[in-house]
């Protein structure tokens, strides 16, 4: 048996290795080929092919190997060790080198923003996770044990670490990585999460469940394994857990199959009800279909890095019992929502950015209204729970062994419906495109496979985006002044400068109101809050006009009611994303 090993040390090393492994495993003989002068640093045979090597050639090389005779201690008691000189001492291999030498089974990559990963075959199927992770360092000390019968001390590790995250920046492929849910060749992809690694293949033609299906799944320490799906039992089966009206269950099940896809816009999905109501019971089964994870809902973020961890961590984000959402979580969330980006240094003390740039599905719950600000608003759907009396009322543990029946089955109805909005997708046209357009398209796309009347989800989205517009525009004064003043002016029409529109509608508030923090104190705060309420303003047929032409000016127009707009599905014209 001849080895071939890479021109370079860790080459050597690892030649040196497997040739005392196969010695031990009985071998007769065993030679090591030493690689040709004047070759770069890494070469090897696949190289050698590469560079148009005959058979000849390479049998000629071959013919120069020698034969391996592995170095035995000497049990001549008249030699000491103590009279060896130390330059006939063999140079000791670095830990470090015998640790690279394990890892050429490794393939590293990394992505757009800079994280480098792993990807190596463990218990016969493949696994991938960041090279700075701690299942990579488990990975990687073990391996040395096995292989090379060292354990790895801390220093070597920190340095075999380092240089792998160099290669792969360097040498690696540039990949997206994917969590829970990816999209490749017209094709929908599901991570279950479980030890061995095994994906869920979506296509037009129906669904199955993948071993080996080397796709760049990457993972948290907190994600969970999904249910195994089952098919065929219907979406029926979620209904009995969802205690809301039937509109809303349509949107709980749209919000649903729109989350189990890489690609966003995802809305924003509240759970709104009184005490009781079962909101974080809700929230939580939501999650175990799409994402579980070891911490299944959370508080409230602390500020946008809380946030950043918590989308890299995992692809549903949760947050439970809410009594408010902040300007800028809210800001935070509808980026989030639709696409958007987030930077942060990665230690307190370089300029090192570390870029971030998804979407992902959103769940809140809270008694109050969560939707104040026009821009989540029109990016949400809200849910609206019923009480659940104390003689329906399950404990926990019922709940959760009636789920665990229930939940495989439904998760196969979901995948069902998600093989038919895949066939259906390309011919599905909207008449009327809402903000979420692509959510609305997929929803009625996926009808079909539910066993849905036709248009029976898009009425239930404008419903819902209707009494959401009007929750929020309620809720904002400005908004409500700005209706209020145009409604008084003669011919509907008011003109004006910023400062003459908010002294004019500081008369159409009352004075708690103007000094409360809801009320732009300057007339720049009011031009920023224009532009929040003008959407909500145009669905009252309310426009708002600003022009610069040496003087800034304002111009508020109604062209017709309120009233008259409700019965006309709340909008003048078509709202094109």
């Amino acid at each position: 048996m001849t080895i071939w090993p890479d021109a370079d040390t860790p080459g050597a090393a690892y030649a040196e290795a497997a040739a005392r492994l196969v010695i031990a495993a009985g071998a007769a003989s065993v030679a090591l080929l030493s690689p040709p002068e004047n070759i770069a640093s890494g070469w090897d045979a696949a190289d050698a092919e590469a560079e148009g090597w005959t058979e000849q050639r390479a049998a000629a090389l071959l013919a120069t190997a020698k034969t391996f005779a592995p170095k035995t201690e000497r049990k001549d008691s008249a030699v000491s060790a103590h009279a060896e000189k130390p330059e006939a001492k063999s140079r000791r291999v670095p830990q470090r080198d015998k640790l690279m030498a394990v890892t050429e089974k490794v393939s590293l990559w990394h992505d757009a923003s800079g994280v480098t990963y792993a990807t190596w075959p463990i218990n016969g199927h493949l696994e991938t996770w960041p090279v700075k992770s701690a299942a990579f360092r488990r990975w990687l000390s073990c391996e040395s044990y096995e292989v090379a019968g060292e354990v790895p001390g801390g220093q070597a590790l920190e340095d075999t670490l380092r240089i792998l995250e160099a290669r792969a920046h360097q040498f690696g492929d540039e990949r997206e990585a994917w969590i829970r849910a990816g999209a490749q060749d017209g094709k929908l992809f599901l991570d279950l999460c479980d030890k061995t690694w095994r994906v869920v293949e979506i296509s037009a033609d129906g669904w199955r469940v993948v071993e080996n299906a080397r796709l760049p799944f990457v993972r948290s320490s907190a994600m969970r394994p999904l249910p195994e799906p089952l098919s065929g039992s219907g979406i029926d089966i979620l209904r009995r857990y969802i205690n809301a009206d039937e509109s809303d269950f349509r949107l709980v099940v749209a919000w649903l199959l729109a989350a189990l896809r890489s690609r966003g816009p995802y809305p924003v999905l509240v759970a709104a009800g009184e005490q009781g109501s079962g909101k974080s019971s809700f929230t939580r089964l939501l999650r175990s279909l799409v994402d579980p994870n070891a911490a299944p809902i959370r508080a409230a973020p602390r500020d946008d890095r809380d946030l950043l961890v918590a989308a890299v961590n995992g692809h549903v984000i949760a947050l439970d019992n809410m009594s408010k959402v902040e300007p800028w979580l809210a800001d935070g969330l509808c980026r989030l929502s639709t696409g958007g980006g987030f930077a942060a240094r990665q230690l307190h003390t370089d300029k090192d950015e570390m870029i971030f740039y998804a979407t992902r599905p959103i769940i809140l719950n809270g008694i109050p209204m969560l939707t104040d600000r026009p821009d989540l608003a029109d990016r949400a759907i809200t849910i609206r729970l019923k009480t659940i009396p104390e003689h329906e009322r399950l404990t926990e543990d019922d709940l959760d062994a009636a789920w665990r029946a229930d939940a495989p089955r439904v998760l196969g109805s979901l995948l069902d419906a998600m093989s038919v909005g895949l066939r259906e997708l390309p011919k599905t046209r909207l008449a009327r495109a809402p903000r979420l357009a692509d959510f609305a398209k997929w929803g009625v796309a996926c009808e079909a496979g539910l066993g849905w009347s036709e248009g029976s989800f898009l009425d239930a989205y404008a419903e819902n985006r209707r009494d959401l517009a009007d929750g929020a525009f309620e809720a904002d004064p400005v908004a409500t002044a700005i209706a209020e003043l145009a409604a008084s002016v003669p011919g509907d029409l008011w003109t004006g400068t910023p400062t003459e529109l908010l002294a004019a509608l500081g008369e159409k508030v009352a004075e708690t109101v103007r000094r409360s923090r809801a009320w732009p104190m300057t007339a720049q705060g009011l031009g920023n809050r224009i532009d929040r309420v003008a959407p909500l303003l145009r669905q009252r047929g309310v426009t708002v006009t600003r022009k610069h032409s040496g003087i800034r000016l304002i111009t508020i127009h109604r062209t017709y009611d309120a009233a008259a707009l409700s019965e006309t599905g709340g909008q003048a014209a078509p709202h094109h994303v």
